[in-house]
């Protein structure tokens, strides 16, 4: 080869080398600024972009679950946040996704979401048929905090018998002292900000109110997706006793595009920097190795989580 020619080659050759690679680009679809999905979210996109070589992950705030779904669904680079409930109705095309069965997986089962039902001392409210004739919020169009308030208000038969805004948790608060509403669903991880918030208001006294008694009807209907559970008194300042609701499963999603590599990655990223997620909000406390199981979620875990699981022992997937 001409020498000069083979000159060029060499540098060409150099100078691409020297060319940073392309960066992968993730974005996390969050919720509300309110909420627990925001800031588990940006801690997340920090450490993914620290951690995962060539990996850029930022957070971005959302409706909710039902907006993450339908965001992840046309778009390989999105992992978001879901409610279990909000992702079967996505996996099998159902509700607010009919027509339409959704390419999701599962990459991690994370902690339980408590559905809140807040209002606060003054407004005669004790139990949820206290709801009847009020005006509530039921949680921000694209939430999944408003898939589950409508169960709920469908098993206690008062679906016809309130006045519904759609508020996010951080515009109910806003609207509950304004006395704009009465009461308002919210369906988080603890605690959550926006209800702190409300709860340490000079001059209020949260009042929760206990729905745990509808599990039962809400499971006959749409599936084993609900818990009994209890948010205890100590969770918020002015609850005078443990409260009696109840809980969904919050999982991490993917597209089922999404490359093996780069689900193992968020996966290890997610299991190995805990304790740094921990420090960010303490719902991370409860990511654990040992909950994760085929049964953890209502749709099929994404191939590159499974792997990771496998190699850590998770006999569950074997």
């Amino acid at each position: 080869m001409n020498p000069v020619k083979l000159f060029a080659l060499g540098l060409s050759l150099s100078l691409a080398a020297l060319q940073p690679a392309v960066a992968e680009n993730i974005s996390i679809a969050t919720g509300g600024t309110g909420g627990v999905y925001y800031p588990v979210g940006g801690g997340l996109a920090s450490l993914l972009s620290k951690k995962v070589a060539g990996m850029e992950a930022t957070a971005e705030v959302t409706g909710g679950s039902v907006d993450n779904l339908k965001l992840l669904s046309n778009d390989a680079t999105y992992i978001g946040f879901s409610m279990a409930d909000a992702a079967q109705d996505a996996y099998k095309g159902e509700n607010k996704f009919k027509g339409k069965e959704e390419p999701v997986r599962t990459l991690a089962s994370l902690y339980p979401n408590h559905l809140h039902l807040v209002t606060v001392e003054g407004r005669d409210i004790n139990t949820i048929a206290d709801l009847k004739g009020r005006r509530i919020s039921s949680g921000s169009p694209g939430s999944a905090t408003e898939v589950m308030a409508l169960r709920m208000l469908e098993a206690a038969g008062l679906s016809k018998d309130v006045t519904r805004e759609r508020l996010s948790v951080a515009e109910s608060v806003n609207a509950l002292k304004d006395n704009k509403i009465d009461a308002f669903f919210w369906v988080g991880g603890l605690p959550t900000g926006a209800v702190t918030d409300l709860a340490n208001t000079p001059g209020t006294t949260i009042k929760m109110i206990d729905n745990a008694d509808l599990v039962t009807a809400m499971n006959e209907k749409y599936g084993k997706l609900y818990v009994k559970d209890v948010i205890p008194k100590s969770v918020y300042h002015g609850m005078d006793k443990d409260n009696q609701q109840a809980s969904v499963m919050n999982i991490l999603v993917a597209n089922a595009s999404m490359s093996d590599q780069t689900a193992y990655d968020i996966v290890k990223t997610l299991f190995e920097s805990r304790d740094e997620l921990i420090a960010v909000h303490k719902a991370t406390a409860e990511f654990k190795l040992d909950k994760q199981s085929p049964e953890s979620s209502p749709i099929p875990f994404h191939p590159g989580a499974i792997k990771y699981y496998k190699e850590h022992g998770i006999k569950a997937f074997d």
